[in-house]
């Protein structure tokens, strides 16, 4: 197979794997834009918005900030704090890219990172291949930029339950994600019930009550992966 075959295959591959993230995607980014609505954004600016940021807790915290007419620079700094955790998905993902990869594709990749398409790309063996990101982006982005928008020209016409019931079918897609690598490594499988167990402590504990999701799932990230590093690294020859 030829090389410009081979990128092919896996750009098909990406967009297969993208469309299910991109149906979540679609649920949970509608309830987004009707928050959107309450503070006058429109459906242009909503879908720019999501198709430019990518995250739903970083453009949720951007829009609260816009509602409470705060400064430029406390809106950065307050995106910066909810997706501090793609930091570490990216280093993660450094690791698993050829080093011939170029700088410009390595932008790329991370353009698009999200919880759901890392938890699909870490899971792949071998090294990452970027044209299969981007068939990923390609199926999944632009749906979660349309649910935006959807949502703000909607409004509030769909009853709330309606919009959270869709939104079951994310959750549904992170166990489809993180089942298989479990049942083919024990230390995985334990690594995950451990996470399950430590972010439902974390979210009743009184002492974690004023820290921020995004902050609690980097501390969970760090303390985990650190742990499991430790005391199951990773062997070199093992990951060639």
């Amino acid at each position: 197979m030829s090389s410009k075959e081979n990128k092919m295959r896996l750009f098909a591959q990406g967009i297969r794997d993208g469309f299910p993230i991109g149906l979540g995607y679609l649920a949970v980014s509608f309830s987004l834009g009707i928050a959107a609505k309450q503070i006058g954004i429109t459906p242009f600016q909503g879908f720019l918005a999501s198709l430019t940021t990518v995250a739903s807790a970083g453009q949720y915290a951007g829009w609260t900030v816009i509602a409470a007419q705060a400064p430029y620079f406390e809106m950065v700094l307050t995106i910066l704090v909810a997706n501090a955790r793609y930091l570490l998905m990216s280093f993660a993902l450094s690791q698993r890219i050829s080093p011939k990869t170029s700088l410009l594709n390595r932008i790329g990749v991370g353009y698009g990172l999200t919880d759901e398409i890392f938890g699909v790309s870490i899971a792949r063996e071998g090294y990452l291949q970027p044209v299969h990101s981007y068939g990923m982006f390609l199926s999944s982005i632009p749906l979660w930029s349309i649910g935006t928008a959807l949502g703000i020209i909607m409004g509030n016409v769909l009853p709330f339950r309606v919009v959270s019931a869709l939104s079951v079918s994310l959750y549904a897609m992170f166990i489809a994600i993180i089942v298989p690598p479990a049942r083919k490594d024990k230390v995985i499988a334990v690594l995950v019930i451990i996470s399950f167990i430590a972010s439902y402590l974390v979210s009743r504990l009184p002492a974690f009550s004023q820290i921020s999701e995004g902050t609690k799932i980097i501390i969970l990230t760090v303390v985990i992966a650190g742990i499991a590093s430790a005391v199951k690294p990773i062997r070199e020859e093992e990951d060639e």
